[in-house]
């Protein structure tokens, strides 16, 4: 009789992706070595969060059920449909115990009765080297109940694409942001904020290989037995955007209705916009009014905040409306007083930040919800969507229409996001619920894109 191999997965797919620029990488990201001590202490404390967590949880329900007078299961069947994620086609609530399992794979990465052993060796394979003309993409990935993020090495020369190495994360990625800003020194850093279904904003520092905790965290769910205080965001983080003219601010977006500006050299909530209806589910800092950031939430607002004022922040933004919810926003890269709005019926808006409450131009550009958009930094009028219906679309526009020029269909499932490569903004990456899962695609390699945008055949 045939041996059974593992079962599949009934849930994998790339929710979220980003890419690294070139040369800010070590050549050879620095290993862990943990001791006993050391592994001993972090499962210890990822042991007690969880009790705090679910001592917290459990005091909430037993209130809540002997105040409507119901059982305790009732209860916390009505909980879980409150706080139900936007995004959940793929029934993330159904993983109740996910951080548990997260501690059981941490406790499988050694033993705790040795230490991990010397890998000098493998160290020297080429492979290992990470070259100064190499992306790196950061991929989040779930698989059934586990969470992790990979890191991936692309170099467009040699059209080389493999995994590097990889981390678990505490829960399921929704949104990935790459910053050169290493909190607490005077150098440029290597790192990446991870927005979860979780409310904490995990921090990671990339030039660490074998990290299995991340370098800090944003945010605390709290705890009354402990008497912690919790800050920070209480519900899933959506979406971020590093502001790369204020290197230590970082923005974030949540099903809780919020906006956070951190200050990431304090650790905590520099400002907090609450002036939202419904989920924030997009936002980017302008590329160069640093006080200027957009936001899209599920309601169909689109607003800009000037965040220089604080006290007046919540009462001072401007506006445009649009039907569907707003699934992503995103300025243009040169023409800076324009961006371009998606929404959930595959609808594109083009708008002006100095007319509110006006759109340019919209167009029917797909028939289910945009999941990416990217403008091209050489060729202004060049724009780019993906939508959870497995498409890539090219559109050539202007200030009054869009006009369709090409589309590839991936066949990777539904398409959930889209990055730009920073050195050359004709290669995406793409996301998606089948193999290979993670993509690369140069859209110069369509005959339609050359003709149209006037490419020479030999920069394809």
């Amino acid at each position: 009789m045939a041996e059974e191999g593992p079962p599949e997965a009934s849930i994998d797919f790339v929710p979220a992706l980003c890419f690294v620029p070139r040369g800010v990488a070590k050549d050879r990201p620095d290993k862990i070595v943990l001791t006993q001590g050391e592994l001993a202490r972090i499962i210890g404390a990822t042991q007690q969060e969880l009790e705090e967590d679910s001592e917290d949880d459990d005091e909430g329900d037993e209130t809540a059920a002997g105040d409507a007078g119901m059982d305790v299961d009732e209860d916390n069947d009505d909980a879980n449909s409150e706080n139900r994620n936007p995004q959940d086609e793929f029934d993330f609530n159904a993983y109740d115990n996910e951080e548990n399992a997260t501690v059981t794979s941490l406790a499988n990465i050694v033993d705790a009765g040795e230490q991990v052993p010397d890998e000098d060796e493998d160290s020297e394979a080429e492979d290992e080297v990470i070259k100064p003309s190499d992306n790196l993409i950061l991929v989040g990935h779930v698989q059934d109940d586990a969470a992790s993020m990979e890191v991936w090495v692309f170099n467009q020369e040699e059209e080389a694409l493999y995994t590097h190495h990889d981390f678990l994360l505490p829960s399921f990625p929704l949104c990935i942001e790459w910053m050169n800003h290493d909190a607490g020194s005077d150098k440029p850093g290597n790192m990446c904020a991870i927005g979860c279904m979780d409310p904490i904003i995990t921090v990671w520092d990339l030039d660490i290989q074998d990290s299995i905790e991340p370098t800090f965290k944003l945010g605390s769910k709290g705890s009354r037995k402990h008497q912690k205080e919790q800050y920070g965001h209480k519900d899933a983080v959506l979406d971020l955007s590093w502001n790369r003219n204020f290197e230590h601010i970082l923005a974030s977006g949540s099903v809780d209705r919020t906006l956070i500006l951190w200050d990431m050299d304090e650790g905590q909530p520099h400002t907090t916009i609450t002036a939202f209806e419904e989920k924030v589910q997009t936002l980017e800092f302008h590329p160069t009014e640093a006080q200027s950031i957009l936001t899209g939430c599920s309601d169909g607002y689109v607003r800009l905040f000037d965040c220089r004022d604080a006290e007046a922040v919540n009462s001072s933004s401007i506006q445009w409306k649009v039907d569907g919810e707003v699934e992503k926003v995103l300025w243009h890269p040169t023409q800076t007083d324009y961006f371009i709005i998606g929404t959930n019926d595959g609808s594109l808006h083009y708008a002006d930040k100095r007319t509110p409450n006006q759109i340019l131009w919209s167009v029917k550009a797909h028939n289910e919800e945009i999941s990416g958009v990217c403008f091209n930094s050489q060729m202004p009028n060049l724009l780019t969507s993906t939508s959870t219906e497995g498409t890539l679309k090219v559109w050539n526009f202007s200030g009054t229409e869009a006009k369709h020029v090409y589309e590839h269909e991936f066949n990777m499932g539904r398409l959930q996001c889209m990055r730009q490569c920073p050195e050359d903004p004709y290669t995406l990456a793409f996301g998606g619920e089948k193999p290979p899962r993670c993509a690369i695609y140069n859209i110069k390699n369509s005959v339609a894109v050359r003709r149209t945008f006037g490419i020479d055949d030999s920069e394809s």
